[in-house]
């Protein structure tokens, strides 16, 4: 039979780059902004291959007071509208934070609405005594500033009504003054309860005499927790909201009605809450004033009668049980009266929500879940993969990423430092990055511009900002095809979260961000971390989640995903729901893979005995007997199974799941599925260079695999073979160098991956080298002339030393002897970007962590000219302003921090004025291979 034309694989293409392919960044500062300002500043970002900006109008700059806006007034609402119109001109994207900082909170947030804290006093009577104190609390004050340090007694109430707030920066205030008592009970030794809050009157006065018996006396107050919105700008200083009160969340939102009314600002594309973090400053947000009625509604009883066990003290299992119903409802009420409502406010609008749920006392996992656009932050692949889990297994296109956040020290960050960063993100999951941040400076502010406290600095004033473009085109190369097709993971991790309830610690609440915060020392971590490690491809699942998936001859669907196990990661306390979940599932063809031994309980307190002889009755019809493999135990129940053991790559192999075994060659990947095969997307994270065959489990019935390189832009079809049954593709990757897989059913017919052998040896360029310092400042070093490379600080005099900018290096160089196809040119050691030419032709800009490319033999003539342009990073510079005490720190709040404590200053400021000249230019040495080209149909197979 012939082959048709539709199974011919078609030409390798790029996906079309797009607004929500390309890579977009956090915007705007202290509001002092104006139209022609941004408009420049789009046009300029529109340039550099950013396809939207998040507006986040932080905290303003000292000497720009005159053109402070407040936030949300009319005259920012006007800003609002012209950025909408430019970006739309422009084909930019545009999403709003949607407070001024974060969390949540602003000056119109009232005392009711404000986040709340629980406090509480005991008191003993034995029988026949009356209590003598008054039942009151008196909250101690506190006042925590960022910026100039106030005396308390001048504070006001509320926050927001005080003077100069940008320059105190205010982000905990506590006013000293009697707390409103939520309930008084008292308990005897005999176990009963009674209620006494309607016997204490206004003075606090409690008119009840002790009844026989032995009694303790617990008075619960409710205090107000005082965090101020952080990092806040002007107009936008205020109390954060109670996020477990459905009224203050819509309250809040409200304002953004009342602002928006009449005006033509919506729709932007998303509303964005940057972290949780109320929690970052003295004592906990843990408590609401409906807190009673929710428990009681939403877990069975009433919290009231168990208030010393809410406090740890009584029993332990009493204890574990009542906290882990407290943490329970907390993460609930998060979930539904923030998270959701906030969520369906956003529909009404015709827009999307960013959420950041990390950080937060409640199930991540299901708060990412009720967002349209999970976000995560922080570099550690596991935690990354917290918000893409949430993403896969419900269905959601878009994962993002708050990234390049804090690299290295200020200044010191290079683009390779950024590439790394991205790709640990990519590899995550994620598939829609923000920069974090590019922040709006005007084009009078004198060099390095207005800045964000975070430490890349990615701005036009960047040294880097020339060569960042070459950046952001990999990025958007990348997210083009990971934004294609659909997740494809073969493992759900089951969250163990009632575990991590149920464990005491010196606070009620427990706040979750990856494994470290909430799950670390349990055995879901070093899972986790074992799959990642071996390449095995899995998402994190929730109760709430795994209650959605079903069962299709034997393969889990969710969200329109399919997975071919449940791991269940040794869990002391799963909820009677979630395992007959889990038996259905089974019954219907699942295979459930159980890591150590199967749950023991049901958590919480609520009907804890119907629910355990449930727990014991669903258990019960598993009947396990030995494998075929050692350690490992099945049960059959109806068309599927439950296998326990304590191996996890044993269980998996035995479940039919196969890892990707080019984690084995320190490659790591991450693999989503198409129409007629699989996207992978591969990076080399080892110190070696990879050249060979890689064996690709994922895809079995591939006729061939185009091959995309998202850096140098090099496409074509790969050299494909079969062993032992699994497909195998040739790869080259130096370390750090990432490609794109699209495999397929069809197969290919021409345009093959050009393969590059060396054939002889690298011959290093000599000559007189001539290196021109074309823009940058303070100054330009005058023209050097060396036959010897290295650092400019060293050669081009004290101007060099304090130079930040670009350089070209030119050399004339002869045709080498021993020809090939082309050149391996790689240009040794670079600080820190560089844009190359060839005979007056631009070939590539390379960012590194490589320097070199591809050039092909019929480009050179028998004499040639190579330039470099070279842009160094903009430390030097400052380390110049800091000596001589330049003042260009000038931020209100944030001004500006280091990361280490070595830079700090005598304010405890970041500071330069200590550290020498960083490296800067073409170090080399710069040299030229001779290779030869092979096609995929010549690689040996």
């Amino acid at each position: 039979m012939g082959i048709t034309a539709g199974s011919i694989l078609a030409q390798p293409r790029w996906p079309t780059l797009t607004q929500q392919t390309k890579p977009w960044t956090r915007w705007w500062m202290g509001s002092a902004v104006n139209d022609k300002n941004l408009t420049r500043l789009l046009e300029e970002y529109q340039k550099a291959g950013l396809g939207g900006v998040e507006i986040t109008p932080i905290y303003g700059v000292k000497g720009a007071e005159k053109e402070f806006i407040n936030f949300l007034s009319p005259t920012w609402l006007d800003r609002l509208d012209h950025t909408l119109a430019e970006a739309k001109r422009l084909n930019m994207g545009v999403d709003m934070a949607q407070a001024s900082g974060w969390p949540f909170g602003g000056p119109w947030v009232t005392s009711e609405d404000a986040c709340k804290y629980v406090a509480y006093k005991t008191y003993s009577l034995k029988s026949g005594e009356r209590l003598a104190e008054a039942v009151t609390y008196i909250q101690k004050p506190i006042l925590r500033v960022v910026g100039q340090p106030i005396d308390s007694k001048e504070l006001v109430e509320p926050v927001a009504k005080n003077p100069d707030l940008q320059l105190h920066a205010f982000d905990q205030v506590r006013f000293e003054k009697p707390l409103p008592l939520q309930t008084l009970m008292a308990y005897s030794e005999k176990g009963q309860a009674i209620d006494l809050t309607r016997f204490v009157d206004g003075s606090g006065k409690l008119n009840w005499t002790a009844p026989a018996d032995n009694w303790m006396l617990y008075a619960v107050f409710e205090g107000w927790h005082g965090k101020q919105v952080e990092r806040a700008g002007p107009g936008g200083e205020g109390d954060v909201i109670d996020h477990f009160s459905k009224a203050a969340t819509q309250r809040y939102l409200r304002h953004f009605d009342e602002a928006f009314k009449g005006r033509k600002s919506l729709p932007i594309r998303a509303f964005f809450n940057d972290s949780y973090e109320v929690d970052d400053a003295q004592g906990e947000g843990n408590w609401t004033p409906a807190m009673f009625t929710e428990f009681k509604q939403r877990r069975g009883y009433d919290l009231k009668q168990y208030l010393p066990a809410l406090f740890g003290k009584a029993t332990e299992d009493i204890n574990k049980r009542v906290l882990s119903d407290y943490r329970e409802t907390i993460s609930e009420l998060l979930l539904e009266n923030y998270t959701q409502t906030w969520h369906d406010w956003a529909k009404g609008k015709g827009a999307l929500i960013r959420n950041q749920a990390h950080g937060s006392p409640a199930n991540i996992l299901d708060l990412y879940a009720a967002t349209d656009i999970p976000e995560i932050e922080g570099t550690e692949i596991l935690r990354i993969k917290f918000a893409s889990s949430a993403a896969h297994v419900t269905g959601k296109p878009l994962t993002s990423s708050e990234s390049a956040t804090w690299e290295n020290e200020h200044f010191l960050s290079k683009l390779s430092d950024v590439k790394k960063a991205m790709d640990r993100f990519l590899l995550g999951g994620v598939n829609h990055t923000f920069y974090h941040g590019t922040n709006y400076s005007p084009a009078s502010a004198a060099w390095p511009g207005w800045l964000f406290y975070a430490a890349v600095h990615v701005n036009p004033n960047n040294t880097f900002w020339t060569d960042f473009g070459k950046l952001n085109q990999y990025v958007a190369r990348c997210q083009s095809f990971l934004q294609l097709g659909k997740p494809n993971n073969d493992v759900l991790l089951y969250l163990p979260i009632y575990d991590a309830y149920t464990r005491p610690g010196k606070v009620l609440l427990q706040h979750f961000d990856g494994i470290q915060h909430g799950f670390a020392g349990m055995p879901v971590g070093g899972i986790a971390e074992s799959l990642w490690q071996k390449g095995y491809g899995f998402d994190f699942i929730s109760d709430k989640q795994l209650l959605t998936v079903s069962t299709t001859n034997g393969i889990l669907q969710t969200g329109g995903v399919a997975y071919q196990t449940i791991l269940l990661p040794a869990p002391e306390f799963i909820p009677l729901e979630t395992i007959a979940q889990l038996m259905t599932l089974a019954k219907n063809g699942a295979t459930i893979v159980v890591n150590g031994q199967l749950p023991a309980d049901v958590p919480g307190l609520g009907n804890l005995d119907s629910r355990r002889r449930a727990f014991k009755k669903l258990l019960s019809q598993l009947t396990f007997a030995d494998t075929e493999k050692a350690g490992i135990r099945r049960a059959v129940i109806g068309k599927g199974s439950f296998l326990v053991g304590n191996d996890a790559d044993g269980l998996l192999t035995l479940a039919g799941v196969k890892r990707e075994a080019l984690a084995d060659n320190g490659l790591q990947y991450i693999r989503r599925r198409h129409a007629t095969g699989h996207y992978y997307f591969i990076v080399n994270w080892g110190d070696k260079p990879v050249d060979g065959w890689i064996p690709l489990a994922g895809e079995q019935s591939a006729k061939s695999v185009a091959l995309y390189n998202p850096m140098t832009e090099q496409t074509g079809i790969a050299a494909l073979r079969t062993r032992n049954a699994t497909n195998e593709v040739y790869l080259q990757l130096a370390p750090g160098e990432s490609c794109i897989l699209e495999t397929s059913t069809k197969l290919a017919s021409n345009s093959d991956y050009p393969y590059l052998k060396m054939i002889g040896k690298a011959q290093e360029m000599s000559g007189t080298w001539t290196i021109r310092f074309v823009s940058g400042g303070p100054a330009l070093p005058a023209t050097v002339k060396t036959e010897k490379l290295a650092s400019w600080t060293e050669m081009a005099g004290d101007t060099g030393k304090t130079f930040s900018g670009a350089a070209t290096y030119t050399i004339s160089f002869a045709k080498p002897a021993e020809t090939g196809d082309g050149y391996l040119l790689n240009l040794g050691r670079v600080a820190e970007s560089a844009r190359i030419q060839v005979n007056d032709q631009d070939i590539k800009t390379v960012i590194g962590p490589n320097y070199q490319l591809f050039i092909p033999e019929t480009w050179l003539k028998n004499t040639n000219t190579l330039t470099v342009t070279v842009s160094n990073g903009m430390a030097n510079r400052i380390i110049d302003m800091d000596k001589r005490h330049v003042e260009w720190k000038k931020f209100y709040n944030v001004n500006m921090s280091p990361r280490l404590r070595e830079d700090r200053d005598a304010n405890g400021l970041f500071t330069a004025e200590r550290w020498t000249p960083k490296e800067s230019g073409l170090i080399g040495p710069v040299t030229l291979t001779p290779v030869k080209v092979s096609k995929a149909d010549s690689v040996e197979k």
